[in-house]
């Protein structure tokens, strides 16, 4: 079991973490491949895009344009009603899962 373990983790879990994002206000693109790569949860922001299409496809985030002072016209994507519904299950099983993992692999205190 030479495999990064880091990958499998991301990628079951880095979906959430946009409709985690999301939760708290709306954000164009690059906002959050900012937040993503810097905690390594993507490698990068072509990353980013397939999967904000799918989660649009899934009807849990829409888009929408905003004009922005820095220049062209942003797309920004918002969480809809169903991603905070899917949001909001991954979070009630979140905890007791990530507890239990813990509690098998955590070093014992006496060791």
């Amino acid at each position: 079991m030479t495999a990064d373990v880091g990958a499998q983790l991301r990628k079951g879990v880095v979906e959430y973490c946009v409709l985690g994002l999301l939760a708290r206000e709306p954000m164009y693109g690059w906002q959050l491949a900012e937040l993503l790569t810097a905690r390594g949860l993507i490698a990068s922001i072509g990353t980013l895009y397939p999967m904000l299409t799918r989660l649009r496809t899934q009807g849990l985030v829409s888009s929408f344009d905003q004009a922005s002072d820095a220049g062209p016209v942003r797309k920004y994507y918002r969480l809809t009603s169903a991603g905070t519904e899917e949001l909001e299950l991954f979070r009630e099983q979140w905890a007791p899962f990530a507890d239990t993992v813990n509690e098998f692999i955590g070093k014992d205190s006496t060791s």
